[in-house]
């Protein structure tokens, strides 16, 4: 519920202007710019509060690999690569070759970090 309620979080009904298609979350998705892509709630049809910690797709697939918090944490490798750089999208071809520093949270720290006080984001991934 701390993440839902961030002041950075937002719901997507649509995507460039139009109604949202299911492979991008239709009918409704729920944004979280700090975290991996792989963990934005997507396709919202129903809300379950619940005291045990849920299950998700990539976590029960691969929890070595997919931890339940998933932000973005340059000091956390994924096991088979570093998360330390990343290559922008937006730029051309030659700004893609230049890898930049991956920053905490995407860069959103001074927003979020205070959710995730005292726990071990090594652990936690």
């Amino acid at each position: 519920m701390d993440e839902a309620m961030n002041e950075l979080t937002f719901l997507a009904v649509g995507v460039y202007g139009k109604e949202g298609p299911a492979q991008n979350g239709a009918p409704l998705r729920l944004i979280t710019p700090w975290k991996y892509g792989f963990k934005g709630v997507k396709a919202i049809v129903k809300i379950e509060f619940t005291d045990k910690m849920p299950l998700s797709a990539w976590n029960e697939e691969a929890p070595h690999e997919y931890g339940f918090y998933a932000n973005v944490n340059p000091n956390v490798d994924h096991p088979r690569w570093s998360q330390a750089n990343e290559a922008r999208l937006t730029g051309g071809l030659f700004d893609q070759l230049r890898p930049i520093k991956t920053r905490m949270f995407n860069g959103y720290g001074a927003f979020v970090e205070r959710m995730y006080a005292g726990m071990d984001l090594r652990a936690n991934f």
